[in-house]
């Protein structure tokens, strides 16, 4: 193949623009072999290598190339970081065929005779350059070299090993600058907000400047910069200069300082401040490591000193709820202080101060002042706002535990240990727990704390009056069992049962049969919803269900009080579902014996008036009474005797509820408020309800002193098992005691109230029985026998 022309060498590199060193050019030509093509001889060794980084020749498969059309395409190979730029040379004659053949081929390459100098003034010329592009920035105008061409004469310079020089005449530069800009804050004339505009917006040029200054001295900053630890980076070097000349001056950083707690403090009195300007000048503290030691402990004590004056006025000034509510407003306002503007870590020493000043001096103060009250008034979201408040001060909840404690004693006593709440008592006591309970649950998280200690509480209370709360808390269960279904469903009975159960466990002196019989009464009443569903599917079977509905309730004799039996005069309907009921249960279960209860019993009838169809809730005797009117429209008090069968006082009482009460369904004759022998009652056809179904309340009969007095015998003898077992424990474990050791024994562990003279009776018995023995020579000494 002929010889091509010779082709001038390509230089190695791009410049991008900038003007090449005339050193650098004529080392291409000598390296070229003084303009021929390519040297005499293949390539010579050197400890210098060159990298392809794109060769364009190419080449395909079982495809030959050319020497002169491979050395007419470009060929770029990569510029060694720290040395000359290099030349590429192809041998004369062209690229040898390798002896792989289309495969590949092998590239001679001559190296540099020498290293490329660059001129004298090159260093000087480039640094000037960079100096009034650094200017420019500086002055905030336009750059009159492009910056491409400014990052290549950086990349030049930090190749030929003048970073050094470099850096320091850039910081010089950075920091003559920086100096200057001090002299405009030292004297500022304006006012505080000004100048703290006139810093942030210093500080926002200086930071835009250090960008683009970096942007250029990129290369200087990846290189050189990053193998010397010791120093920092172009950025870090900026805010150092800033730090050491601008913020660390005391006269800029007090009035700075000053100014930027004084928009807070105006802030916090409700005005408004420009928000984005705080947080400018913050993070430019935070940036310049300044923070904390400049702001933050000033910041830290103007705060203290505000909340501690604030809350030492608003307790005299504003009640408990309307106080928590500022806390709480206060805390909200200091958090988003630290999202909008503040550094996060000034978040925890800023939030603990607020709830040391507003709420731990003061919690004694703000529940003496206002927990009795929230309570009263069942402010529950005011009971919740000021537990979480609390629960986030050390100590808070165990101080609002003590108050709740004693709020709880304190109204439970004024419930159990007056007289005149008798009536009440146990209603009163339901509806408390209920309320304590609603509290705990809604406003205390179901705290077992709180939980826990409000049981307590309800045990120290209602032990303060003997006996009458389990005797009360019985005949109110005794009331509700005997109305059934007349004042509430089953459901709602069953809760209040359940309720009940609950009060009653607190009480020390109900003994365990007493409790026994209790829960045994719970159980006849769950027993008896299955015998009832029962009892309907027998009734579905049956030829002739009838038209009334049955429910019976099965009462197991031990538990139960003792209820004298009435006979009474049922109509036929009735008896004959009596006989299927008993029929049907004692098939189920034989050797039993079922005694019906006619005082417990209460039915439903539908009556017709001029007014339209109502129903009535009404007991057996009430229900006697009135189905005897289907039959005439007047009786006499001694026929209606006589067709019901009801005993004397029990009727005047049924009469007077169906008379002389609320809902009248008969007319007396002549008016009176008490049934009198002769009297006449007349259907009241004439009746009228807003109602449709109307519950007619059985008068009761006021308890008599001899049923107190048999209620308190029998709960001593419930009791009198537990002292016996008392007496016997401790005798077991002494051997020999005296008397009065005994008895002082005794009242320790009875959790119960118990006279001098019944534990005497109870110790006596136990001697009868062998348990024990008096001494032979000293009667107040007691041995016990094994």
């Amino acid at each position: 193949m002929a010889d091509e022309p010779q082709k001038k060498p390509y230089l190695l590199g791009h410049t991008n623009g900038l003007t090449k060193p005339a050193s650098l050019a004529a080392a291409a030509t000598r390296a070229g072999g003084g303009g021929g093509g390519g040297g005499g001889g293949g390539a010579t060794a050197s400890s210098k290598k060159l990298v392809i980084k794109n060769f364009r020749g190419g080449y395909g498969a079982g495809r030959a190339l050319s020497p002169g059309r491979c050395a007419r395409r470009r060929t770029d190979l990569c510029l060694p970081r720290a040395g000359p730029l290099s030349l590429l040379s192809f041998p004369r004659g062209g690229l040898p065929q390798s002896p792989l053949g289309a495969a590949g081929f092998q590239l001679p390459v001559s190296p540099f005779t020498e290293r490329p100098k660059l001129p004298d003034n090159y260093t000087q010329d480039t640094w000037q350059k960079l100096h009034e592009a650094v200017g420019a920035i500086h002055s905030s105008i336009s750059i009159k070299y492009n910056l491409e061409e400014l990052y290549q004469a950086v990349e030049n310079l930090c190749s030929y090993k003048v970073s050094a020089t470099l850096y320091k005449q850039l910081r010089q530069v950075c920091e003559d600058h920086v100096k200057a800009q001090i002299l405009q804050f030292r004297e500022y004339p304006f006012l505080i907000l000004l100048f703290l505009k006139k810093i942030n917006k210093c500080w926002q040029d200086h930071c835009r400047q250090m960008i683009m200054i970096r942007s250029i001295f990129l290369f200087l900053d990846r290189t050189y910069v990053l193998q010397n630890s010791m120093l920092p980076s172009i950025w870090d070097m900026g805010l150092e200069l800033f730090r050491n000349h601008v913020i660390s001056d005391k006269q800029v950083q007090n009035k700075a300082i000053d100014g930027i707690l004084l928009l807070i403090e105006q802030e916090r009195n409700g005005e408004a401040v420009d928000r984005s300007l705080l947080r400018s000048l913050l993070s430019m503290l935070s940036d310049l490591q300044v923070y904390k030691e400049s702001f933050e402990q000033r910041f830290l004590e103007e705060t203290n000193c505000l909340y501690a004056a604030e809350g030492q006025r608003l307790m005299q000034e504003r009640e408990v709820p309307e106080y928590l509510h500022h806390v709480n407003k206060r805390l909200e306002e200091e958090g988003d202080r630290v999202i909008t503007y503040l550094d996060h870590s000034t978040q925890k020493p800023l939030i603990a101060c607020v709830e040391k000043q507003l709420l731990g001096e003061h919690l004694t103060a703000i529940l003496q002042k206002g927990l009795d009250n929230l309570l009263d008034e069942n402010r529950i979201s005011d009971l919740t706002q000021m537990y979480q408040l609390f629960s986030r001060v050390k100590g808070g909840q165990q101080i609002l535990l003590q108050h709740w404690s004693e709020y709880i004693k304190n109204f439970g006593t004024t419930i159990v240990v007056n007289p005149e709440k008798d009536k009440d008592m146990v209603q009163e006591l339901l509806d408390f727990k209920d309320k304590v309970d609603h509290i705990i649950e809604v406003c205390f998280q179901k705290n077992e704390k709180f939980i826990n200690l409000m049981k307590e509480s309800f045990e120290t209370f209602i032990n303060k009056r003997p006996n009458k709360p389990a005797e009360l808390i019985a005949k109110y269960v005794d009331s509700k069992l005997r109305a059934g279904n007349k004042e509430a469903t089953d459901e709602e009975l069953e809760r209040i049962l359940d309720k009940i159960m609950i009060i009653f466990r607190f009480i020390h002196e109900c003994g365990a049969a007493f409790t026994s019989k209790l829960e045994g009464m719970f159980k006849d009443m769950e027993l008896s919803k299955d015998v009832m569903v029962q009892f309907k599917q027998y009734m579905q079977n049956q030829s002739d269900p009838g038209n009334i509905d049955l429910t019976v309730n099965i009462l197991t004799m031990g538990y139960w009080p003792t209820y004298t039996p009435m006979e009474v005069h049922l109509n036929s309907e009735m008896i004959k579902l009596q006989e299927v009921f008993k029929t049907f249960y004692l098939g189920k279960h034989s050797g039993r014996k079922l005694q019906w209860q006619t005082t417990l019993g209460h039915a439903v009838l539908k009556a017709e008036f001029k007014e339209g169809k109502k129903e009535f809730q009404v007991s057996l005797f009430q229900t006697l009474v009135l189905l005897m009117f289907n039959e005439g429209d007047e009786f006499s008090f001694e026929e209606i005797k006589m067709a019901t069968g009801v005993e004397d006082s029990e009727l005047r009482r049924t009469l007077q509820s169906l008379a002389c009460g609320k809902a009248r369904v008969l007319i007396k004759n002549p008016k009176g408020k008490d049934v009198e022998d002769g009297d006449k009652f007349i259907f009241n056809g004439d009746f009228k309800h807003k109602l449709f179904r109307i519950k007619i309340n059985q008068i009761q009969m006021k308890e008599t002193v001899e049923e107190q007095v048999s209620t308190t015998e029998r709960v001593f003898q419930d009791r009198q098992y537990q002292i016996d077992a008392a007496i016997v424990r401790i005798m077991k474990m002494r051997k020999t005691l005296g008397h009065n050791l005994l008895v002082s024994e005794l009242y320790n562990q009875l959790k119960f109230p118990v006279k001098p003279g019944d534990l005497k009776k109870r110790i006596e018995s136990l001697i009868d029985r062998d348990y024990m023995e008096r001494d032979k020579d000293n009667p107040n000494q007691y041995h016990y026998v094994a």
